[in-house]
């Protein structure tokens, strides 16, 4: 199996895990705040590895165009997205909140065929059925009603959408690690500007501090395993394979809040998991001549 699947695989465990945990650590914490500190964290951490490898040398050759996009990824993917996500997590649970971050997959194949020119296979909408059936069935066959909280998810899977658009035309020339460097480095500034601007305190209690750090490794995961993936990866792949975590997600409410699963939810995680490997099978491991045969 590619190397660029392995590591957005990883990605998904990540981000069923980092959901359901982030529930916890934004309870009681201002949300951008909380947003503010793991990002600044987790671009700390990512200079740290950039400044011990031959890295260091390419971001300090990085030409003022390159800032640009690092810059723009950084303020629709590391600040605008974070301060609604985590604000509309407050307001909403946690399943709810992976459910809705994983149609992003859906918003990101419209845009990767204007923008990218992805050539999608005409059986990845039988996989987008299956994907979307599968969230539905999650949501043990309820049509949600949507409250504030996640109509601001929604907003934040929008702009995160088009930031992994963006993200995936850059990374043909940087690394993953310094797209995710500038993601997180100038999305924390942006985010910091809110702060000051709205004359919040960033002081935290001790734990606070500790969940705070804890959800800031495994975003540090998620943006290392994402970036480096992505760059080898197509990006309606890559989104589609993410929709793994809301499974994950969901048996962790299982283990962990005693959250029934049903019978229909099993067969939801069935459903996704057939649309994952659909998405695979066909867009990910055809040859770009049987693509556009096939179109």
């Amino acid at each position: 199996m590619k190397r660029g699947l392995v590591l957005i695989f990883g990605t998904a465990v990540i981000s069923g895990f980092s959901i359901f945990l982030n529930k916890f650590g934004v309870t009681g914490i201002d949300s951008s705040v909380f947003a503010f500190m793991k990002n600044i964290i987790v671009a700390l951490f990512l200079l740290s590895i950039i400044g011990f490898t031959t890295q260091f040398r390419t971001l300090k050759e990085l030409t003022k165009q390159q800032w640009s996009k690092l810059v723009l990824i950084g303020l629709i993917g590391g600040s605008i997205p974070f301060l609604l996500f985590f604000k509309g997590l407050q307001l909403t649970n946690g399943i709810s909140a992976a459910l809705i971050h994983k149609t992003m997959f859906i918003y990101v194949a419209v845009l990767a065929v204007f923008f990218l020119k992805e050539k999608l296979n005409p059986k990845i909408f039988y996989a987008a059925i299956l994907l979307l059936a599968g969230n539905f069935l999650l949501l043990k066959m309820k049509f949600p009603v949507f409250n504030l909280g996640d109509l601001m998810i929604l907003a934040a899977t929008l702009f995160w959408a088009s930031e992994n658009i963006l993200s995936k035309h850059t990374l043909k020339h940087l690394s993953g690690n310094i797209v995710a460097f500038g993601r997180m480095f100038f999305g924390s500034l942006f985010i910091l500007i809110f702060l000051a601007a709205t004359g919040k305190s960033i002081a935290l209690t001790s734990t606070q501090l500790s969940w705070t750090a804890i959800t800031a490794i495994f975003l540090l995961g998620y943006v290392i395993t994402w970036y480096n993936g992505l760059k080898h990866v197509k990006v309606t792949v890559a989104t589609s394979i993410l929709l793994l975590g809301s499974p994950i997600t969901t048996l962790l409410s299982f283990f962990f809040l005693d959250s029934p699963i049903t019978v229909i939810q099993i067969f939801g995680i069935l459903s996704i998991s057939l649309g994952v490997y659909i998405v695979i099978r066909y867009l990910e491991f055809t040859t770009p001549q049987q693509q556009t045969h096939n179109v």
